[in-house]
């Protein structure tokens, strides 16, 4: 059973209420074992173990919250020297447009040996029903490729 990684950074909530939610559409397909945890609980032993790795980070002032920096910072080298290779996604709840964060999330991953599996998703404004709908989506649809092998 493909193994999915949930890795997320809220500080005032919204993205840990994202976070769940892509947690909930990822269990629904129930293909895949879905891990969820915060940026802080997690490692590059948690990624090296993973099949997929969905991100779901915040946007502060304009960029990627600190706290997901910091979890890339700590992962970058260890999970690099393992040659992992991973299918990726990223979710950024924005109060702003969130396409700042979305680049410099890319920016740095694209020094990771990942691949983005599917566009980013940025959820703008307060966490409503219509943005937990798609971050379940998000959730759904990046386990059901994970479990049917396409990414």
């Amino acid at each position: 059973m493909p193994r999915m990684l949930i890795v997320y950074h809220s500080q005032s909530g919204a993205s840990a209420l994202l976070a769940a939610a892509a947690r909930e559409g990822a269990e629904a397909t129930g293909g895949v074992k879905v891990t969820l945890r915060r940026v802080w609980d997690a490692g590059a032993q948690d990624i090296v173990a993973a099949d997929g790795l969905l991100l779901v980070a915040a946007e502060n002032s304009g960029g990627l919250s600190g706290g997901m920096k910091d979890f890339l910072d700590r992962t970058f080298y260890p999970v690099g020297e393992r040659g992992c290779v991973l299918p990726c996604a990223l979710l950024v709840s924005a109060g702003n447009d969130g396409r700042g964060a979305v680049r410099q999330a890319q920016r740095i991953l694209s020094g990771f040996p990942m691949r983005e599996a599917v566009e980013p998703v940025i959820c703008r404004g307060p966490v409503t029903p219509d943005l937990e709908a798609r971050a379940s989506e998000l959730g759904a649809g990046f386990a059901a490729g994970l479990e049917m092998g396409i990414f």
